[in-house]
């Protein structure tokens, strides 16, 4: 770090586990979670907030964390794609993509899984349109979005034949 850097000593809750970090107040959360906490799941495509591969949860919704500084969010949950052992919700989402064969890459995959576990988590309900508003709002370049469509669909449409499937 340049001589002089201003820095500050943050405790995030991160996947219900403490982390106390060094950083600089200009340092994003996104930037934080993979090299301070070593989670790296989440993932930095366009550091705009367009692409939504860097998606976390912030006490339960989603948030695109290469736009947001990591100073302002002590006392709050933070939820990485990592955070499937303490959210079983993120575990189910997880495998329904994985079910419906909703991946290629996978640079994607982690900010569609936040996205659809943060959209559950907020009871979202919704139209077909809506649902394709709302999964619009991440980028996948390989699979044209139909298994990643039929991933969501299962999860927060659930009919009468796929009551198994509701989370």
């Amino acid at each position: 770090m340049p001589e002089g850097t201003e820095h500050r000593r943050v405790t995030l809750t991160v996947n219900s586990q403490t982390y106390e970090v060094d950083i600089e107040p200009r340092r994003t959360l996104a930037d934080v979670l993979r090299d301070q906490c070593g989670l790296t799941g989440t993932h930095l495509g366009c550091e705009q907030g367009v692409c939504g591969a860097c998606t976390v949860l912030i006490d339960g919704s989603p948030a695109r964390s290469c736009l947001l500084f990591a100073a302002g969010f002590e006392n709050r949950e933070i939820t990485t794609v990592e955070g499937r052992e303490h959210d079983p919700v993120l575990a189910k989402v997880q495998q329904v993509i994985i079910e419906e064969d909703a991946l290629q890459c996978g640079f994607c995959t982690p900010g569609f899984v936040v996205l659809l576990t943060g959209l559950i988590h907020m009871d979202w309900k919704g139209d077909e349109s809506d649902l394709a508003a709302a999964m619009s709002s991440n980028i996948c370049r390989c699979t044209g979005y139909q298994g990643l469509m039929r991933a969501a669909r299962r999860l927060l449409e659930p009919t009468a034949d796929s009551t198994s499937d509701q989370v």
